[in-house]
């Protein structure tokens, strides 16, 4: 894709083009037909986030989408957003840009190419369709209020004239797709405060040697977060052993809350039930079933019918007990050790992979300093923030994507109604 050029001032500038800013500019350019749109990214090429989301797929959001999906601020703006944009309006929307999707597990909606390529390139081919200029390699180095409009210096000559301007540059999550952080520098020039970010869905690194051999193997799990002065938190769903630890979208889940509470430097211990779902006490009675059934039957192939092989042969050794030993004679406290282990295994964690290998931000652009019906920051007239440069992270599942499309829309209607009829 060529760059596209524009001459003297302009009335809405977008910065950043990626989901949200390329979505705000198809919805800004539908509304303001006789209005000047700039798109400015500082890649050459477009929607490297994009391509690269959902394992290549993009999961473009989720066939149920509610404000408990969300975490960071407030939960009635998070509501009010979603609202002005469902998942029924995304679904439309892509379909009218020739985009079908198709549901897969746990409501995640994917095109039916099953290639993020698809939708990267149907929201430029609208872009380009609705007349938006698009200006490629402008990384936007300041922002600044000049009367009524803004100076948007790019490092190319002479700043760039706006009437209005949208940051959606994202936060610092994955920074090789140009989403370094660098749009917090520009919100915080413009008044706006920042909550402290952190990486969130993200793999976590482990101390110790139990994930060294499991690498590659997954299976279900409940992941619990036990952090100082709050309540635990739970996620559910598969957990993906690794050379360096674990992942798996329970993990990547939990991993921001791993991250909130070290950042307010509170005390915090995470493990893993592999039997999700059960007590103690029920746990005890399949493996009491069991020897009752097939007495005979080895501890090892036991705790395979709960795990995969190579996890019960692991937990069997950590625990130094005999991986021969018969369900019969599986000693009453070996057994309870065992039962114990399989529902609380502890998760060590040292660190995270970081913000290089995170899929979002958490922390950002406080949401009260934005006004929920039109994205509009309250503390600089003119200027709008959509997408992940806002205190606003989505579980896993496509929710992250619906959030940058709900934006995006409440954001053009607020411009549409700046400029007027």
């Amino acid at each position: 894709m060529k760059p596209t050029e524009t001459t003297g001032p302009v009335d809405v500038a977008i910065v950043g083009a990626g989901a949200a800013g390329l979505a705000t500019a198809i919805f800004a350019a539908r509304k303001l037909r006789k209005r000047t749109v700039v798109a400015l990214d500082g890649a050459r090429t477009l929607g490297s986030k994009i391509l690269v989301s959902g394992g290549g797929r993009c999961n473009v959001t989720n066939r149920v989408v509610t404000p408990a999906d969300f975490n960071g601020g407030s939960r009635n703006t998070t509501k009010r957003v979603l609202a002005a944009f469902t998942t029924e309006q995304t679904i439309a929307f892509f379909s009218e840009i020739g985009v079908e999707l198709v549901e897969e597990g746990g409501g995640k909606l994917f095109p039916t190419s099953n290639t993020a390529t698809t939708v990267r390139d149907a929201l430029i081919r609208e872009v380009e369709r609705r007349g938006v200029h698009i200006l490629t390699g402008r990384r936007v180095s300041g922002i600044e209020r000049s009367g009524e409009a803004f100076l948007i210096d790019t490092g190319s000559g002479d700043p760039l004239r706006a009437a209005c301007v949208v940051l959606a540059t994202g936060g610092r999550s994955l920074p090789k797709t140009g989403s370094d952080g660098g749009g917090y520098t520009l919100a915080e020039r413009l008044e706006h405060s920042l909550v402290p970010t952190t990486p969130g869905l993200v793999p976590l690194v482990l101390d110790g040697a139990f994930h060294k051999g499991l690498s590659g193997i997954a299976h279900d799990a409940e992941v619990t977060l036990a952090a100082q002065g709050s309540k635990p938190v739970r996620t559910r769903g598969p957990i993906l052993w690794t050379h360096f630890g674990v992942s798996g979208p329970a993990v990547l889940d939990i991993s921001r809350h791993w991250h909130r509470a070290r950042l307010e430097h509170r005390r915090a211990t995470l493990s893993a039930s592999f039997l999700p779902g059960n007590d103690f006490a029920l746990a005890e009675k399949h493996l009491l079933d069991l020897a009752a059934s097939r007495p005979k039957l080895r501890l090892h192939n036991a705790i395979s019918t709960f795990v995969p092989d190579r996890v019960a042969k692991t937990i069997i050794q950590e625990l130094n007990i005999h991986s021969t030993t018969s369900m019969i004679g599986l000693r009453r406290e070996d057994r309870r050790r065992l039962i114990q282990a399989l529902l609380a295994w502890p998760l060590p964690v040292l660190d995270s992979r970081g913000y290089q290998h995170a899929e979002i931000t958490a922390g950002g652009v406080p949401l009260s300093e934005v006004d929920p019906s039109s994205m509009a920051s309250r503390r600089c007239p003119g200027l709008y923030l959509v997408g992940e440069i806002l205190d606003v992270d989505g579980r896993i599942g496509g929710f992250n994507f619906q959030w940058a499309w709900s934006s995006a829309w409440v954001a053009a209607a607020g411009i549409g109604k700046q400029f007027g009829p």
